[in-house]
């Protein structure tokens, strides 16, 4: 007489679904791990291609909105750089933690004119047998600064740790208008102390003596006044 005896069954083990809060971790850190290696890969040599970046211009075509006739003469531009060293603290917080701090370079233009638009009859005299001229301008006056973007650059950017937290999740393309601004600023105060209207007054002198004398004129005058 034989006897069988039965095997107990092995437990199975049961599967607990994953929760909500776990599949987003392992979503992030996967994420973040393409992030990384894609970081890692783009600096050895023959792989810099493969997490590269492509450039696209896909501009408007550029309207003409208006049309101004000029009657200036620009007699003089001057060349300016200005190093503008811009700090932003907060009242209550250490700039580790809020606060930024651009060094910038700001090279710019300012071009010096006499606007002869504005010579009437009075200021011009002739003599009767019209050898001599004399005329009375107005004073040389300044443009608008104009930064240079190909010569004008930034050289530092120092942020805190809320500013970088900030950056990452908004872009601000106007993030060196701040400095942008005080560099034209500096460049517009230096060309007011410096000779650039009196070059300019020089230069539109010179100009008219040597087109009045070409025309006949063996003496002329040239003043400025308002």
């Amino acid at each position: 007489m034989t006897t069988s005896t039965k095997q107990a069954p092995e437990p199975t083990s049961v599967k607990r679904p994953m929760s909500g809060w776990t599949k987003a971790v392992i979503a992030i850190v996967a994420v973040l791990a393409v992030l990384f290696a894609g970081l890692r890969l783009s600096v050895l040599p023959g792989l810099r291609d493969l997490f590269g970046t492509e450039t696209h211009d896909r501009s408007g075509p550029t309207l003409l909105r208006s049309i101004q006739d000029m009657s200036r003469y620009e007699a003089a531009s001057g060349n300016f750089q200005v190093v503008v060293d811009l700090e932003k603290d907060s009242r209550f917080l250490p700039s580790a933690i809020r606060g930024t701090r651009t060094l910038y370079v700001g090279a710019g233009t300012v071009d010096a004119y006499v606007d002869l638009g504005k010579v009437g009859e009075k200021d011009v005299s002739v003599n009767d047998d019209r050898t001599s001229a004399t005329l009375r301008l107005p004073h040389a006056a300044l443009g608008k600064p104009a930064l240079d973007a190909d010569r004008s650059y930034a050289v530092s950017k120092q942020r805190g740790l809320l500013n970088r937290l900030g950056d990452l999740f908004s872009d601000n393309p106007n993030s060196e208008r701040a400095v942008q601004k005080l560099a034209v600023q500096h460049i517009g105060e230096a060309a007011k102390d410096s000779e650039l209207t009196d070059r300019a007054e020089t230069n539109t002198t010179s100009m008219l003596e040597g087109l009045l004398k070409s025309l006949g004129f063996k003496e002329v005058r040239v003043s400025y006044g308002t």
